[in-house]
């Protein structure tokens, strides 16, 4: 079964196009990594993927919803990290756990929002504003916003950005058990050492096109690593 499908995807910004007729498919329960340069359509494709922006042409699906016009539906489903943390700067990061909760309509808030201050090590940090959190916690809210409603579908755009090793490899190892569970998982990153310890399947896109499809199985085959298969796709230097 299909969690997302990208069918012939363009994206243009007056004279720019960002995305160029992009297609794939993410099965249910995969680990899927998208990569690319800056600029190469990443981000344009997450926020077409999570219904925050229209597609100039094609279609996309996520969850059997189509992303043009089930775009808040789609939102309640899936969980989203954007690439630049933004929890709101006159809340708590206690009073934007809640806020979140109240949105997605969860049970059990004090319980679930306890866990992931607990999980991040945040609990001291709970009562102050979101403004005066160094970018690492603000990173840590963001994280815990996504994922305290337990999604079927994550949208990780640099997950990983602003953590420490220490966090990275919770985060790592919390995405892991989210895998073994048969939840989905859509990772951009720019960590390749990371992807490549939690991706099942890659694609590679650059200048809004799609350069590369593979699986890891397929790469290990080949003793070829995923930051090799990247710059001898978009690097323009040899693996």
């Amino acid at each position: 079964m299909q969690a997302i499908v990208v069918k012939e995807l363009s994206k243009s910004y007056g004279s720019k196009l960002a995305l160029d007729k992009v297609s794939f498919d993410v099965e249910k329960g995969a680990f899927f990594g998208c990569f690319g340069p800056n600029g190469a359509g990443k981000s344009t494709l997450l926020r077409i993927l999570t219904g925050q922006v229209q597609p100039s042409a094609g279609e996309a699906k996520v969850l059997g919803l189509d992303c043009a016009t089930q775009g808040l539906e789609i939102k309640r489903r899936v969980g989203i990290v954007p690439e630049v943390e933004s929890p709101p700067s006159y809340l708590t990061a206690w009073e934007f756990l809640y806020f979140t909760c109240k949105v997605r309509k969860v049970d059990d808030l004090e319980r679930r929002i306890d866990r992931w201050l607990d999980f991040f090590d945040l609990q001291e940090a709970k009562g102050t504003l979101c403004r005066d959190l160094s970018k690492g916690m603000r990173q840590k809210i963001m994280l815990a916003s996504a994922f305290i409603h337990e999604p079927e579908l994550l949208f990780l755009d640099e997950a990983f950005i602003n953590l420490d090793p220490i966090y990275q490899k919770k985060l790592r190892d919390y995405l892991l058990d989210l895998r073994s569970q048969g939840r989905t998982i859509f990772l951009c990153s720019h960590i390749l050492e990371i992807a490549q310890r939690l991706c099942q399947e890659v694609v590679v896109l650059d200048k809004g096109r799609v350069v590369a499809r593979e699986s890891m199985a397929d790469l290990n085959h080949r003793g070829e690593s995923l930051e090799q298969l990247f710059l001898r796709l978009v690097g323009g230097q040899d693996a």
